[in-house]
Order: C-alpha cells, then structure tokens, then sequence
C-alpha cells in the first residue's frame, strides 16, 4: 500500500487490488465492476488483466459513492455531475493559462 506521501509515488499510479480498493471505498467489488461497466471509470489493469486502481480513482470512486448514497443522484446523473466536473477542471487550467500570457504580455509592454 501506499506509505507517506514522497516522490515516489503518485495519484495516477494504480497500486490498489479491487478488493482493497473497494474495503476503501466501503462497497462491494460488484460495485466496482458496475461502475466500470457504466462507464464511470476505467481502471488500469496489470499484465495478468487484474484491475489495479490509483489514489485518484479512490477519490473518484468517493465521489460517486457521496453523490448516490448521500444526494440520491442515480448513475446516469452522476456521470453527468462528473463529466461537468471535469469540464470545470478544464475551464480552470485555460482559464490559469490566459491569466499567465496576460501577467507575461503585460510584464513585456511594461519593458
């Protein structure tokens, strides 16, 4: 499992079984296998196609349980509420993006 954080690890890396993954998240490994066939998530497999999830995944998964269990958002709602979440993160990156060519351009007619 994943010890302190450090450089050697990181969110994306996949190193929890689905057991372990599902103990985490307090659900069934059925679940898990639900989710993956809604198209929720994708897990990463290993070469003896074990599906191997990441911290991210766990947060996500996380995510989709706080959205069923405590909303009541069915699963074609949340992979709407994710799929806007998502774009927010996005809009966010271009969003720090400009602001960095606007500070730089400003900084270049300042010289």
């Amino acid at each position: 499992m994943v010890g302190p954080r450090n450089n050697m690890w990181d969110d994306n890396d996949p190193c929890f079984v689905i057991s372990v993954a599902a103990r985490m998240v307090r659900v069934h490994t059925q679940t898990l296998r639900y989710y993956e066939r809604e198209g929720l998530l994708e897990p990463a497999r290993s070469r003896g196609n074990i599906r191997l999830y990441s911290q991210k995944d766990i947060e996500k998964l996380r995510s989709i349980k706080s959205l069923t269990d405590e909303l009541g958002i069915n699963l074609a709602g949340v992979q709407v509420v994710m799929q806007l979440m998502e774009r927010i993160s996005d809009l966010e990156k271009q969003v720090l993006n400009l602001n960095q060519q606007l500070s730089h351009t400003r900084n270049i007619r300042r010289m």
